[in-house]
C-alpha cells in the first residue's frame, strides 16, 4: 500500500516508517526541512518536503494514497496557543483528506481527547478528532496514547536543583505511561487490520505511581532518598512562570496534569484499556533517563 507518514523523522514516525517498509509498503514521508530529504530516504521512504500548514501541499501529497497517518507536532514553545495550532492543522488535514479522496486515516491523538474541556494542551487533540470525524466517507482510527515516558525527562532540572520531584500530579497515584516504539508498533499493526468506519485504540506500555517512579529513578542516579512531592496547581503555575514558561502554556500544562491527577484524563482509557500493554517497560526507558540525567 501507499502510506503517507507525517512527522516521518520523529520518535513515532521513524520506527513506524521502518516497520512499514519492512512489510513492503511504499511510504511517503513528510517533513518541512529540505535538508532532511536524504535522512528520510535513508529510512526507505520517499521524501515529500513541505509544510503541514499548507493545505494545498497536503492535498497534492495525499492524492493517490491508500492510508494517511496524521499527527500534529507538539510545538509548545513555538506556538503562542498550541490548542489553536492543533485546531488549524486538524482543519488542514480534513480539507486535504477530503479533496484528495483518501478513504482511510490513522490519527495520532491522546488519552483524554474524549473530553471537551479541562484538559489543557490535550484539548487540541480533541479538536483534531472532531475535524476528522466530520469526514463521513472516510474510515478513521484515532490512536490515543497515554503519558509519554520522555515527559519524565522534564523533571531532571527540578531533581538537580532541589533534590526532589515537585509536580501537581503523581505521588501515590498511578501514571499510565507509553513508549513511542509501542505507539509505532500499534499503528503498524492497525494498518494491517481491516478498516472500520470509526475506531479508537488506546496504547500504553506500563503503569507506575509517582512514588514508585521516584524510588526507581532515585536508586538509579545515586539519590536513594528521592521523593515525589505533590504540590498545588497554584504552586505548579508559579514554578513554570519562574522558569520562563509562557503564561498560557503554564496554565495549560497545570490544567492537563491536574486532570491526570484527578483521574478524569484516563477515565475512558480505563473503560477501553488494551488487552495487552506494550513491550517497552519503564525499566527500559530508565536507561534513557540516566543518560539524559548524566549528560
Amino acid at each position: 500500500m501507499k502510506i503517507i507518514v507525517t512527522g516521518v523523522l520523529g520518535n513515532i514516525g521513524n520506527p513506524l516508517t521502518r516497520a512499514l517498509r519492512q512489510k513492503g509498503h511504499q511510504v511517503i514521508g513528510i517533513n518541512h526541512i529540505a535538508e532532511k530529504k536524504k535522512e528520510i530516504e535513508a529510512l526507505g521512504a520517499i521524501a515529500a518536503i513541505g509544510s503541514i500548514e499548507d493545505a494545498d501541499f497536503l492535498t497534492a501529497t495525499f492524492t493517490g494514497a491508500d492510508i494517511v497517518y496524521t499527527m500534529v507536532p507538539p510545538n509548545y514553545f513555538a506556538e503562542p496557543d498550541i490548542r489553536e495550532y492543533y485546531r488549524k492543522i486538524g482543519n488542514n488535514y480534513a480539507q486535504a483528506i477530503k479533496q484528495s479522496g483518501v478513504k482511510r486515516v490513522i490519527n495520532l491523538s491522546s488519552y483524554g481527547a474524549h473530553l471537551n474541556k479541562g484538559t489543557g494542551n490535550i484539548l487540541g487533540a480533541h479538536h483534531v478528532e472532531n475535524s476528522l470525524n466530520e469526514l463521513l466517507e472516510v474510515d478513521i482510527t484515532h490512536i490515543r496514547p497515554t503519558y509519554f515516558y520522555y515527559n519524565l525527562l522534564n523533571l531532571i532540572p527540578v531533581i538537580k536543583s532541589t533534590g526532589a520531584i515537585y509536580a501537581n500530579y503523581g505521588g501515590d497515584k498511578k501514571i499510565e505511561m507509553v513508549s513511542p516504539l509501542d505507539i509505532a508498533s500499534a499503528i503498524a499493526d492497525e494498518i494491517e487490520l481491516p478498516s472500520v468506519h470509526r475506531k479508537v485504540r488506546y496504547v500504553s506500555s506500563d503503569e507506575q505511581t509517582g512514588n514508585e517512579i521516584a524510588r526507581v529513578i532515585g536508586e538509579s542516579i545515586g539519590k536513594p532518598d528521592l521523593k515525589w512531592i505533590v504540590i498545588s496547581d497554584e504552586e505548579a503555575i508559579k514554578g513554570y512562570l519562574n522558569n520562563s514558561f509562557p503564561e498560557l502554556l503554564s496554565k495549560n500544562l497545570v490544567e492537563m496534569f491536574s486532570c491526570l491527577q484527578s483521574g478524569k484524563l484516563a477515565e475512558d482509557y480505563k473503560l477501553n484499556k488494551p488487552a495487552e500493554l506494550g513491550k517497552v517497560k519503564f525499566t527500559s526507558f530508565l536507561k534513557d533517563f540516566i543518560v539524559a540525567y548524566n549528560s
